[in-house]
Formats: structure tokens, sequence, C-alpha cells
């Protein structure tokens, strides 16, 4: 046996901006669900190598090194912090398995954590001297005409593929429901919360009512902003095989398309990652918008009752950083056997895929 195996996966439960998880920074939000990772796998805080950490929104410092502080971790694990945005969750756990298959490292913690309640106020210096222009997001192209907000993009997308507001809304009610009838033995509680805070009923009629945010895409069919963190333990072939449990990290892709469709980059990296005879158990798609799931969805010929089958990010939330390995956590909790896929987009036309097999 070789390669690199994931032995654990947690994650919190994802609590909407401004919820239980607003008091928490990132490292509360981590250190919990790092803990919980080498306590399911039965490994020692010492023999951790690296830990990767996807955030998003912190602007800047090395919150993976804080993160590892306070979860314990010896003084040794410098900690390697990233951001490729929604994508940076599950690129981490590609990295991950890159050191250890490269003989790099042995143990490595692999994952995310965004706390977008708690993101730093961001300003722009002028060169006149002038006082700052405070802005939200950095831009993710040169050009600023191929370079559209997130949800304009995904307007744009369900015009092109014609997926109406229909079709997306009831997506999104299908995902709340099989978010309510799924246990998610993959949460680690914070705070005294153990489920998705954002979690509800939703139905077509409350769907309808939604707020507009720009054509077809309302506040019913875009994931909210969301607090909340995830995190897998990413080890060696012989460290596997004393695990009571592993699953293979059989490929892992990132790659760039079209600047101004997000929606539509993950299928390069799921081309990349699966091939033509390949039969998936389960997928997990992100779903930052129900058309961009969609989109997805049928683009890569996913079977949809394969995918998501407990529920999505329109359930959860969206916690930047953290979402491509809220998914790997919900994967790793769902495949008894077989190939798993998780992939994600990410603005500026960027795409991740990773392929698992249990």
């Amino acid at each position: 046996m070789s390669g690199a195996f994931i032995i654990a996966a947690r994650r919190s439960a994802v609590m909407p901006v401004g919820g239980a998880f607003a008091g928490l920074e990132v490292q509360g939000l981590a250190a919990p669900v790092i803990q919980a990772c080498l306590a399911d796998a039965g490994i020692a805080h010492d023999r951790v190598d690296e830990l990767i950490l996807s955030n998003a929104l912190g602007a800047g410092g090395n919150p993976a090194r804080v993160a590892a502080l306070a979860a314990g971790l010896p003084d040794s694990v410098a900690g390697l912090s990233l951001d490729r945005q929604c994508a940076g969750g599950l690129d981490a756990v590609i990295l991950a398995r890159a050191l250890v298959e490269s003989g790099a490292a042995e143990v490595v913690l692999a994952g995310g954590a965004e706390s977008y309640s708690r993101r730093p106020l961001r300003l722009r210096t002028r060169v006149d001297g002038g006082p700052p222009i405070a802005y939200d997001a950095p831009p993710f192209t040169p050009w600023p005409a191929r370079d559209p907000a997130m949800h304009t993009a995904a307007a744009a997308l369900a015009e092109k593929l014609q997926i109406s507001r229909a079709a997306q809304d009831a997506f999104a009610v299908a995902s709340h429901q099989r978010a309510l009838a799924t246990a998610m033995p993959e949460i680690v509680a914070i705070n005294g919360q153990s489920r998705d805070g954002f979690t509800r009923n939703l139905t077509p009629a409350v769907a309808a009512r939604a707020k507009v945010i720009d054509g077809s895409i309302t506040a019913a069919n875009a994931a909210v902003a969301a607090d909340g963190a995830a995190f897998c333990l990413v080890v060696s072939a012989r460290i596997a095989g004393q695990s009571a449990r592993a699953v293979r990290i059989a490929a892992g892709a990132t790659l760039g398309g079209v600047p101004e469709e997000p929606g539509l980059a993950p299928l390069g990296a799921i081309a990349r990652v699966l091939s033509p005879r390949l039969v998936l158990d389960r997928a997990e798609v992100m779903e930052a918008y129900a058309v961009q799931a969609i989109a997805c969805i049928n683009g890569a010929g996913l079977d949809p009752l394969r995918v998501n089958i407990g529920g999505g990010a329109l359930a959860r939330g969206h916690p930047i950083g953290a979402s491509g390995a809220v998914l790997v956590a919900r994967m790793f909790a769902d495949l008894p056997r077989g190939y798993g896929l998780c992939t994600i987009a990410a603005a500026g036309g960027i795409g991740s895929a990773l392929l698992l097999e249990a």
C-alpha cells in the first residue's frame, strides 16, 4: 500500500454570520476540530509534522500557526496558511497529499477555518494622501470588466445555460430537506452547537418570496455567509495501515478557467481526476449558488441521486476558506465504499476537485 490517506475528518457546525460563532476567532473554531481529528485517529499531538489552514478573510498573518498553537500542537509545527478563496479548503488537502507522497511529511492536518463574523475591515490607501477607501473583496483579475461579483457571474451563468429560478429554488429546497433528514456525525460541538444553524424547512412558497440578489439569484438559492472550520488528517501508507479506517486520496487537481465564469471552472478539474470508466458512489459539489451546482452536475455528467445526499452549502452556509474541507469531512462520513468526488469553484475562475477511494 502506498500513497496518502485520510484517517480522520471532522468539522464544526456551520453558523450564519453574526450567529452562535460570532465571538470566535479563527483559532477558536479550528482548535477543537483539530483536536477531534487527532483523538479519532489516536494520533498524539507530537506526531504532527504540519498544519495547512485555508483562510480567505483574515487579511494576512499566519492563522495556521496561531491555530496550531491554540490546538496544543508542538512548537515545531510551523503552520502553513493559504488563500485560494473558496477552493482553499480543498486545496489544503491536495497540498497535504503532495507533502505525504513526496516523503516530506507523514502526518499532516489539512483544512480551513473562517470567522466571517470577525473578519477585519479592509482599507486601501490613496496615492494622493486622502482618506483610505473601504473595500470588501480584493480584485481576482487585473481586468475589472472580467471580474464580476460572484452573484453577477451566477446570474449570467443561469441566463447562459437557461437554468430557471424555479429550478434553482427547487434545488435549494431539496438541499435543505436532505440536510434535515441526515445525521452529521462529523460535527464537533462548539459553543453547544452540533447542527448547522441555517438548515430549515425551506418550502417552494418561502423560496418564491426570497429577496432577489441579481437576476434569478435570490437569498434562497444562494449560500449564506457563515463561520466554520473543517480539517482532515492526511497520513502516509505506513500510518494508515495501523488505523481503523483509511480513505485513499486517489487524485486531486486545481485548474483555472474563464475568469468571468467561476461556476464552470470545476469542470476541468473534475475531468482531470475522473477516468471515463470510473463509477462514483458519492459526490460532494459545492453549492455556493444553486445554479453553479446544477451546472457542474450537468456539465460533468454526475448522477444527481449520488450528489450531496446529506444536503449542501445552500442548507449550511459558506464559510469561505473552510467550505472545501467541509465537503471532505462530509464525504469521509458518508463514503462506506467505492469512490467519492469533492469539487468546488472559486472567484477568478478557479476549480478544484478531489477523488477519494474508500
